[in-house]
């Protein structure tokens, strides 16, 4: 099996895992009341790339801990993550009407239930990573402060706030950069630390955690800024040139799709040299960001 059908097995696998756990994590759509869970689970359960589980459980597995004991913070990530899609996608946000390629939870439940799901899903993923079994170095509080720092005005909500503030101008690159680090790799890096927690991390690595996942997460969403302008909504399962529509600032319309391109490899290349604390059992995160760099939607 070559390294790229071992990654593609790896992805496949772990996807499942986090799958298996939210199944079982979130109310069922039987539970009262009926629609609030469907709409929650319309939108976790709409596909992804479950990429910041995924990287959860890998921190956990590099720092000598294991998936099951990073399973709860990996899940409480993904709910955060898919409330924040929720709201990002209403007509007052970013208005979009389809993700995951699916319609939008406002497009099938209508914009009450969409906020009040999103709403839902923040508040289950507190509940859940405090699930999290607690260590040496870290517990509960550590867990749910980690959380509710980046999911607040300080980094989620901050970076959507001049995400919305910065339509219609031209950025400077350090102000894009700012939207990026927070609305984008804030909450990506958060998913690394929790799985460090979860494994009883060191400082040394969780500094390097930190690191690692600010470089990969501004890698990221450069290029997400490139496949808005390069792929089809088909291929994105979201709508494309949605940037351009709503005259955002991006890396391309800024410097250009090759010296966005370039910017993505040289972050890359940071997030690669913050893992030598790791040595062999940082190879998987270091797989995870060229996957990351050289997808295509």
């Amino acid at each position: 099996m070559d390294d790229m059908s071992d990654l593609k097995s790896y992805l496949t696998e772990r996807c499942q895992y986090v799958d298996s756990w939210l199944d079982r994590l979130i109310p069922s759509v039987e539970t009262a009341p009926v629609t609030i869970h469907k709409a929650m689970r319309h939108s976790v359960f709409a596909g992804g790339k479950r990429l910041r589980p995924i990287l959860c459980l890998a921190a956990a597995e590099a720092c000598g801990g294991s998936m099951e004991g990073a399973a709860a913070a990996a899940c409480a990530v993904e709910c955060l993550h898919t409330y924040s899609l929720i709201h990002d996608d209403l007509p007052s946000m970013d208005n979009d009407d389809f993700r995951r390629g699916v319609p939008t939870c406002h497009k099938v439940f209508g914009d009450g239930i969409a906020v009040l799901a999103g709403d839902s899903l923040q508040a289950l993923a507190f509940e859940m990573v405090v699930k999290t079994p607690i260590t040496t170095r870290y517990h509960a509080g550590d867990l749910v402060h980690e959380l509710a720092l980046t999911a607040g005005s300080l980094h989620l909500v901050g970076g959507q706030v001049a995400d919305l503030e910065g339509e219609g101008k031209k950025l400077p690159l350090e102000a894009l950069r700012f939207i990026h680090e927070n609305k984008t790799a804030a909450l990506l890096t958060t998913s690394l630390k929790l799985g460090g927690m979860s494994a009883n991390a060191t400082a040394e690595q969780m500094t390097a955690l930190r690191d690692f996942g600010m470089a990969t997460g501004l890698a990221f969403q450069i290029i997400d800024d490139i496949l808005d302008v390069t792929q089809t909504s088909e291929k994105l399962g979201k709508s494309a040139g949605k940037d351009l529509a709503s005259e955002k600032s991006t890396y391309p319309a800024l410097i250009g799709l090759q010296a966005s391109r370039d910017e993505a490899h040289r972050l890359t290349q940071v997030a690669h040299d913050a893992l030598s604390v790791f040595g062999a059992q940082g190879e998987r995160l270091r797989e995870l960001a060229d996957y990351l760099l050289a997808r295509d939607y």
